[in-house]
């Protein structure tokens, strides 16, 4: 585990932030051979302390899960410059309740018996720590930031909250 870690409540609401704005992202899971990543549409519950998302039981990704709970959901905001990094522990199930919670109207796409679909599936994030990356929104701020850096040989001061590795559970 990283030396500093943030348990401000501050940090842990600008995660919960970022995601419940941001839900596209990509899932890593680990199998026999290495490590798949794979996009999928988050569904985060701040008062749950979790973040949801609905899959197929024919993706593979619920044998792996049950192999191996550990995982790592990314999200990228490229116009923002702000990324962030999720471990957890997964965990999935089949849970029409709560796949009724979490629906919506595009997921007909995928399965056609709506939330009571029999390969639908709700994959459980519980975060355990974030690393997140806030810089400036301003390119023309971080493109300063780099110029300056290249000529005085000093870090770029990208922000106030470069990185911050943040304690979720």
């Amino acid at each position: 585990m990283p030396d500093q870690v943030s348990a401000n409540p501050h940090d842990i609401a600008r995660v919960w932030d970022i995601l419940e704005k941001n839900s596209i992202g990509m899932l890593t899971t680990r199998f026999d051979s290495g490590l798949r990543a794979r996009p999928l549409d988050a569904r985060p519950d701040r008062d749950a302390g979790a973040i949801f998302f609905l899959t197929d039981v024919r993706g593979f990704k619920d044998d792996e899960i049950a192999a191996h709970p550990d995982v790592c959901w990314i999200v990228t905001v490229p116009g923002d410059n702000v990324y962030l990094s999720i471990t957890g522990r997964a965990s999935v199930a089949k849970d029409p309740e709560r796949a009724r919670k979490i629906w919506k109207s595009i997921d007909g796409v995928w399965w056609k018996d709506g939330p009571d679909d029999p390969n639908g599936r709700v994959l459980t994030i519980e975060p355990v720590l974030a690393e997140l990356w806030d810089g400036p929104s301003s390119k023309l701020v971080a493109a300063f930031e780099f110029a300056k850096a290249k000529i005085t040989g000093e870090k770029p001061f990208v922000g106030e909250n470069r990185k911050k590795t943040v304690a979720m559970g």
